[in-house]
């Protein structure tokens, strides 16, 4: 089994509430009360823990996030530390 990693979301006051949300049901897949508990815990501390992943599944999800807020002129950030 690969060793896990922690995947962290990084609060900004740019990036709005429901596109973080949608980004980690979509991405992540989580459920909309999660995701939003998960943004709000972000929101209030300055980072929240995400879900445990695989090193290369969380290095995809990672991206594909920063992708697709860099898209949308969003500065929202993720980092993933081992476990």
């Amino acid at each position: 089994l690969e060793p896990l990693y922690r995947v962290i979301i990084l609060n900004d006051d740019v990036t709005p509430m429901d596109f973080v949300v949608e980004i980690l049901k979509v991405i992540f897949f989580l459920a909309n009360e999660r995701a939003a508990e998960i943004m709000l815990m972000a929101h209030i501390k300055g980072s929240a823990y995400v879900q445990s992943l695989p090193k290369p599944e969380a290095e995809r999800r990672i991206q594909k996030a920063h992708t697709e807020a860099v898209d949308q002129g969003f500065p929202l950030r993720f980092t993933m530390e081992s476990e």
